[in-house]
C-alpha cells in the first residue's frame, strides 16, 4: 500500500543529516554546557554555534535567542511574562496562544481578539485601532498552521514599534518557508520550532530583541540568561541548528516547487462538488492547502484517506483531541457543521508529484462515497 505523508504542518521527519549532527552529543560530547570543565565547555561551544545558525535564518544576534522545549513553551513564556495591562491577539492563533490568554483573562488581564476576514487575513489597521494606552503586547501569528494564511507582519510590527508596544509573532509554521527578518519586520519576540523544519521534537527557540524584558516562566539555575532555567538539551539544540542550516540553503527553490504542487492540489480539489478553500488562495504558506466539504465529517474523511495510505489532517494536530469545531475556522465565518468538514493537506521535502496525483485520484471517490452513505 502507498504511504503518502501530507501532514507536514503537524510535524516533519528528522533529516538524516540532522541525526548525524546530533549523534555525538548523546554519548561522546555529552557535557553540560554550564560545567566549566572541557566536556562542559565543548558542549557550550556547540550550543553557541547552534544559536548562530538559527540567528542567521531570522537575522538577529545569537545572544537574542533563548532555547525552550517547544513552541508552546515559547508562546507561554511571552504571554505569562506580561503581568498586567492589555494584550491583543488574533482570532486565528495556535492554541498555545489562544488558550493561555483565556487563563490570563481569569487573572485580570484584558485581551482583545482581532477578527480576520473570511480569507483569514488580519487587517493591520484593526490592530492599530485596538491599541490602547495600557496595551503591553500584540501577538499575531505569521503563517497559520491551520488555514495557511500569511499575515503582513512587517506592517503590524511597524505599527507596534511606533506605538511602543511589544510585538510577538508565532513563526512556527512559517520558519524556513518564508524569509524572516526580525529587524526589518520590527519584531520584538518570535517563536521558532525545530520539528516543523526536519529537526527533532522537544526543542524550540524564543527570539527576544535586545533590551526587551519579560518575566521568566521557569525559575531555577538561571540558564538562558535567566529566562529559562533548565539544563539545555544539547543534542536536540544541535539538531535544530543543523536543520536551520540545511533549510536556509534552498528556501527559495523549495518554496517554488511546493507552491506548484500546492496550487495543483487547490485547483483539483475545488473541482469536487461543494468543496471550499479555507484561507487566502495566494497569501498562504507554500506547502499548505486547506478545505471544507459540505455534508462531510472531516475526521471520517481523514480516516478513510489513512486506510489508503494517505496521511492528512482535519485541523491543528495540537488540538485534534477536541470534539468542538476549530476556533480558527469559526473565526473566518464557518458554522459548526461546516467547520467539522475540514481537511488540511500540507506538503514537504519528500512530497512528489506522483503522491499528489494519487491523492487527487483517491479523494473524489471517498467524498462521493461518504456523501452517499
Amino acid at each position: 500500500m502507498n504511504k503518502i505523508y501530507l501532514d507536514y504542518s503537524a510535524t516533519s521527519p528528522v533529516d538524516k543529516r540532522v541525526i548525524v549532527a546530533m549523534k555525538p552529543y548523546f554519548s561522546d560530547s555529552f557535557g553540560n554546557a554550564s560545567s566549566i570543565h572541557k566536556l562542559g565547555q565543548d558542549a557550550k561551544v556547540a550550543l553557541e554555534e547552534t544559536r548562530s545558525k538559527i540567528a542567521s535564518l531570522i537575522n538577529c544576534f545569537a545572544s537574542e535567542l533563548i532555547f525552550t522545549s517547544s513552541a508552546t513553551e515559547s508562546n507561554n513564556t511571552v504571554l505569562f511574562g506580561v503581568k498586567s495591562g492589555h494584550i491583543i491577539i488574533s482570532g486565528i492563533e495556535h492554541p498555545s496562544i489562544s488558550e493561555p490568554t483565556k487563563e490570563l483573562e481569569k487573572r485580570g488581564i484584558e485581551v482583545t481578539r482581532i477578527k480576520p476576514n473570511k480569507e483569514g487575513i488580519i487587517n493591520p489597521n484593526d490592530v492599530n485601532n485596538n491599541i490602547k494606552s495600557n496595551t503591553v503586547l500584540v501577538s499575531i501569528i505569521h503563517g497559520s498552521n491551520e488555514i495557511g494564511t500569511i499575515q503582513d507582519i512587517a506592517k503590524i510590527g511597524s505599527i507596534c514599534r511606533r506605538k511602543k508596544v511589544l510585538f510577538h509573532t508565532d513563526a512556527s509554521a512559517s520558519l524556513g518557508k518564508i524569509p524572516i527578518d526580525t529587524a526589518k519586520m520590527k519584531i520584538d519576540l518570535l517563536t521558532a520550532s525545530s520539528h516543523k523544519i526536519y529537526g527533532p521534537k522537544g526543542i524550540a527557540a524564543l527570539y527576544m530583541r535586545e533590551g526587551v524584558k519579560i518575566n521568566p516562566l521557569i525559575y531555577g539555575g538561571g540558564q538562558e540568561e535567566g529566562l529559562r532555567s533548565s539544563t539545555v538539551n544539547i543534542p536536540l539544540a544541535v539538531g535544530f541548528g543543523k536543520a536551520c542550516e540545511i533549510i536556509a540553503d534552498n528556501i527559495f527553490t523549495e518554496s517554488k516547487r511546493l507552491t506548484q504542487l500546492r496550487d495543483k492540489v487547490i485547483s483539483s480539489v475545488l473541482e469536487i462538488k461543494e468543496a471550499h478553500l479555507t484561507g487566502h488562495k495566494t497569501k498562504r504558506l507554500s506547502n499548505h492547502a486547506s478545505f471544507w466539504f459540505n455534508d462531510i465529517e472531516g475526521e471520517v474523511l481523514v480516516m478513510e484517506l489513512s486506510k489508503r495510505g494517505i496521511y492528512t489532517a482535519t485541523g491543528s494536530a495540537c488540538a485534534s483531541f477536541k470534539i468542538e469545531p476549530s476556533e480558527v475556522l469559526l473565526s473566518i465565518g464557518l458554522n459548526n457543521k461546516e467547520a467539522r468538514g475540514s481537511l488540511r493537506v500540507s506538503l514537504g521535502k519528500d512530497t512528489k508529484e506522483s503522491d499528489i496525483l494519487y491523492f487527487l485520484k483517491v479523494l473524489p471517490k471517498i467524498v462521493s462515497d461518504l456523501r452517499n452513505t
